[in-house]
């Protein structure tokens, strides 16, 4: 069910951070929430894959790309994997690609913007660790809220 980010603020604001309004929505589902699962990469989507790769029912993946302006770290692939295992959605701190064919696409994806050049593959980053941006810490297990108003982060799930 989803809630809100207006109301969740106008009832929990003491219980909330609300992320810096920096995001542009691009999957075809503005309103999307869900248990929190971190990675921290830069330039390099390899853990990317590996997370969509798995069971993400309930769950939103947030990803630290260090805000990072020179590629994208997820394209209509990554997205169409995504949603085969359940993801409700992602948010992107940096760009993502393929732009078009996501927005007709059934997930919810919030990024800073668009790249079309494609990120190297290392196999570098961080899994299921505590990440900050936008003015809000992301931890593993705490719940993200979004929607066309914004995002908004609670240690444990509302309502």
């Amino acid at each position: 069910m989803q809630h809100a980010t207006a109301d969740l603020c106008d009832k929990h604001i003491d219980k909330l951070q609300v992320a810096e309004p920096i995001f542009v929505d691009f999957g075809a589902i503005a309103c999307f929430e869900g248990e929190i699962h971190t990675l921290k990469v830069f330039e390099d989507n390899t853990l990317v894959r590996t997370a969509l790769e798995t069971d993400g029912t309930g769950k939103v993946l947030v990803i630290d790309g260090g805000g990072s302006f020179r590629c994208a770290l997820v394209g209509d692939n990554l997205v169409a994997l995504a949603i085969q295992n359940n993801w409700r959605g992602m948010v992107v701190y940096g760009c993502i690609r393929d732009s078009r064919q996501i927005s007709e696409m059934e997930v919810g994806l919030k990024a800073l913007n668009t790249n079309p050049t494609k990120c190297v593959k290392r196999n570098e980053g961080q899994e299921n660790i505590d990440i900050r941006f936008a003015g809000v810490d992301f931890k593993p297990g705490a719940y993200l809220y979004a929607d066309e108003d914004g995002i908004v982060v609670s240690d444990f799930q509302l309502l």
